[in-house]
C-alpha cells in the first residue's frame, strides 16, 4: 500500500489555489491597463509578439510542475510492511531451579550463578530457534514465552533469582507442565526441553510427567547443578547458613538419580555441570537429533521510494515551460527555477546519503559492532530525522548498556513514525528499558501503548503481567519496610520512656522465698513441655 513518508509537505498544495488567483488578478490587469492606453495602434504594438494562450499555458506547466515537486519532497514510498522470515530449528523451553538450595556454594560463585551462565551459552547456540523460559521452586512461573528475540532472553534470565518465586521446595513435575503448556499444541515434533536443577527434593510425578511429554514428542535433557557431597546454603537475610529446626546446618546435595531418570524417560541426555561450554555443547549436538522445522520470525522491511518519478516529471515540465518562447511577467518566476531545482536535488542527495548510513548501521549491527553502528544511525540523522534511524541507534545504544540514550531514541520514534508497527516496537523496546532500569510504572505504561497499537502482540502483554507483578511485590515490600521502620521506632521510643530501675524495698529473705518458688513453677513448667514434645509426631517444614 502506498503512502507518503512525509505527509506534512503536502500543504504545499494548498498555494495552488492562490497561484490561480493571482494569475486571474495579473490577467485582468493587463485588460484593464490595454483599455487606459485607449490607442489600439499603440496597445497592439506593445503586445507584439504576445501569445495569451502560450502564456496559460505556461502558467498551467508551473502549476503542475510545482504540485510535481511538493508530492517528490513528500517522498511517496510502498512499505515492505513486516515481512517474514523462514528459518528452519526447534521450540526450546528451559525450566530453571530457582529455590534456596541454588544458592549452595560447592560451584563457585553459587548454583544458580553458574546455572544461569550455561542457559546464556545455550541460548547462543539456538541462534535459529525459537526459547522460552519457566523459573520454578514450589511453584512454576512462566518467565518468558517462546521467542526469537535471543536478547530479551537473556535479559529476562538475568533478572531471575530466588525471589522470584516465593513459595520454596522443587516442584518438577509443574515446571515441566508449565514448560509443556508453552509449546504450540499444534506442533507435535521438534520440541524440547532442557531441565536445570539439583534435583534436592523427590517430585513423585516428575517420572510420571515426563513419560506422557515423551508421548507427546517432546524431549526432555537435564543438567544437574551441584555435587553429590553437596553444601550448606546461605542465608542471604542472616548472612549465615541456613539452619533446620534442630539447629544443625542444612546442607544440600545434588539428587543426580531423579535426574538421570527424567532424562532416560524423556529420550533425552542427562549431563552433570562441569563447565558451560562442554555442557552447552552436548546439549546442541543431542538437540540437532530432533530434526527442524520451519519457524517464523518478523522484521521490518526497507520502504521503496517512488519520489524520483515526481521529480523527473516535474523537471521535464518546467524544462518545456522554460524553452517556451512567450517571455513576460513569468521571467522572475523563471529566475526562481534553478534554485527549486536545486533545493530538490540536494533533498535528494542528502536522502540517499541518509540511508547509506543506515544500511551501513545495519551492517555494524549484525556483526555485532554496536559502537560503530550508534555512529552510522547518528550520522544519518545528522543528515534527516528519521523514524527507522532513530529505531536502530535506540536498538544499538541498548547493546551499549547506554539506557537512557536508548529511551530518548524510542521515545523520538514514536514521534517521528508514521505507521502504527513501528510506534508498537518502539513503545515495546521502550517498556523492556524501563523494566530493566526497575522503572516499573513507566514501563507498564509503555506495555500499555504497546498492547493499545497491536493488541495481539503476546510477547507485550506478558511483559505487562510480568511488570505488574513486580510492582506489586515491591509495594509490598515497600510497606513492610515501613512498618518494621514505625516498629523500630516504637521501640527507641518505648526505651527512652523507660523508667529508671529503683533499689529494691523487700527484705533479702523474702527475695528468696520468691526465687524458691519461681525455680518450683519453673521445674513443673519444663516437665509439661517435655511430655508434649514427646508426643508429637509433626516433621519440621523445609524452605529452602
Amino acid at each position: 500500500m502506498f503512502r507518503f513518508q512525509h505527509i506534512e509537505f503536502l500543504y504545499a498544495l494548498a498555494a495552488i489555489p492562490f497561484m490561480v488567483w493571482f494569475y486571474f488578478l495579473l490577467t485582468r490587469w493587463k485588460k484593464n491597463a490595454m483599455k487606459k492606453i485607449g490607442d489600439p495602434p499603440l496597445v497592439k504594438q506593445l503586445i507584439q509578439g504576445f501569445s495569451s494562450k502560450l502564456f496559460a499555458v505556461k502558467f498551467i506547466l508551473i502549476l503542475f510542475g510545482f504540485s510535481l515537486c511538493a508530492f517528490a519532497v513528500a517522498d511517496l514510498v510502498k512499505p515492505e510492511g513486516t515481512q517474514k522470515i523462514n528459518r528452519k530449528g526447534i521450540d526450546v523451553m528451559i525450566a530453571l531451579d530457582v529455590s534456596k538450595s541454588m544458592l549452595a556454594e560447592d560451584i563457585k560463585p553459587n548454583r544458580l550463578e553458574r546455572a544461569k551462565q550455561l542457559i546464556s551459552k545455550i541460548i547462543d547456540k539456538l541462534s535459529d530457534d525459537k526459547v522460552g523460559i519457566v523459573v520454578f521452586a514450589g511453584r512454576a512461573y512462566l518467565q518468558m514465552p517462546l521467542t526469537t528475540d535471543h536478547s530479551a532472553a537473556k535479559m529476562y534470565l538475568s533478572s531471575a533469582s530466588t525471589d522470584n518465586v516465593p513459595t520454596q521446595g522443587t516442584v518438577i513435575s509443574q515446571a515441566l507442565k508449565m514448560s509443556y503448556a508453552a509449546f504450540n499444541t499444534k506442533e507435535k515434533k521438534y520440541r524440547s526441553i532442557i531441565l536445570i536443577s539439583d534435583g534436592e527434593d523427590h517430585d513423585e510425578d516428575a517420572i510420571k510427567v515426563t513419560r506422557s511429554l515423551a508421548d507427546e514428542g517432546v524431549m526432555v535433557n537435564t543438567v544437574g547443578i551441584g555435587s553429590p557431597q553437596g553444601a550448606p546454603i546461605m542465608d542471604n537475610e542472616t548472612n549465615e547458613y541456613k539452619k533446620d529446626e534442630n539447629g544443625n546446618t542444612v546442607v544440600s546435595k545434588l539428587n543426580e538419580e531423579e535426574l538421570k531418570s527424567i532424562a532416560q524417560n524423556g529420550n533425552g541426555l542427562y549431563q552433570l555441570f562441569s563447565g558451560a561450554d562442554e555442557v552447552a555443547d552436548n546439549l546442541h549436538k543431542k538437540l540437532m537429533t530432533i530434526g527442524q522445522t520451519t519457524l517464523t520470525g518478523s522484521s521490518f522491511g526497507v520502504y521503496k521510494n517512488y519520489f524520483w518519478y515526481f521529480l523527473l516529471a516535474a523537471f521535464v515540465i518546467l524544462l518545456i515551460e522554460g524553452f517556451l518562447p512567450e517571455k513576460t511577467k513569468m521571467n522572475a518566476l523563471r529566475k526562481g527555477l534553478p534554485l527549486l531545482f536545486l533545493i530538490l536535488v540536494t533533498n535528494i542527495s542528502f536522502s540517499q546519503s541518509t540511508k547509506k548510513e543506515i544500511i551501513k548501521g545495519n551492517d555494524a549491527y549484525k556483526k555485532k559492532e554496536y559502537t560503530q553502528a550508534v555512529g552510522a544511525y547518528q550520522n544519518a540523522l545528522k543528515k534527516s530525522p528519521n523514524a527507522t534511524a532513530y529505531y536502530n541507534l535506540g536498538n544499538a545504544l541498548y547493546k551499549t548498556d547506554k539506557l537512557d540514550d536508548a529511551l530518548k531514541s524510542y521515545d523520538n520514534t514514536v514521534q517521528t513514525a508514521k505507521t502504527n508497527p513501528v510506534k508498537e516496537r518502539a513503545f515495546y523496546n521502550g517498556g523492556v528499558v524501563l523494566q530493566k532500569q526497575n522503572k516499573l510504572g513507566e514501563c507498564i505504561k509503555a506495555y500499555k501503548n504497546a498492547l493499545k497499537l497491536d493488541p495481539n502482540d503476546e510477547e507485550a502483554r506478558q511483559n505487562l503481567q510480568r511488570a505488574l507483578q513486580q510492582l506489586k511485590q515491591q509495594q509490598k515490600q515497600d510497606q513492610k519496610d515501613k512498618k518494621q521502620d514505625k516498629k523500630d521506632q516504637q521501640k527507641e521510643d518505648q526505651k527512652k520512656d523507660e523508667p529508671k530501675p529503683q533499689p529494691s524495698k523487700i527484705s533479702k529473705q523474702d527475695a528468696e522465698e520468691k526465687l524458691k518458688s519461681l525455680l518450683e513453677h519453673e521445674k513443673d513448667l519444663q516437665d509439661k513441655l517435655h511430655k508434649v514434645k514427646a508426643n508429637s509426631t509433626d516433621k519440621p517444614k523445609k524452605d529452602w
